[in-house]
């Protein structure tokens, strides 16, 4: 299991990465596009969250 300075810098990887892609969302043209941005949003997003999630739960 990774230490908490590592999951730290995970879930602030997983937090640009989600602000990145709602960013293209808002820009896309296309409909298609602009899901697959969401997409990706949500799932950084929700991976962001367990980090936090693992960040918080006590070592074991």
């Amino acid at each position: 299991m990774p230490d908490k300075s590592e999951i730290e810098r995970l879930r602030a990887t997983q937090e640009r990465r989600a602000r990145h892609e709602r960013e293209q969302a808002e820009r896309a043209d296309e409909a298609e596009e602009r899901q697959a941005h969401e997409r990706r949003a949500e799932k950084a997003a929700y991976l962001r969250d367990k980090l936090a999630e693992q960040a918080k739960a006590p070592d074991e």
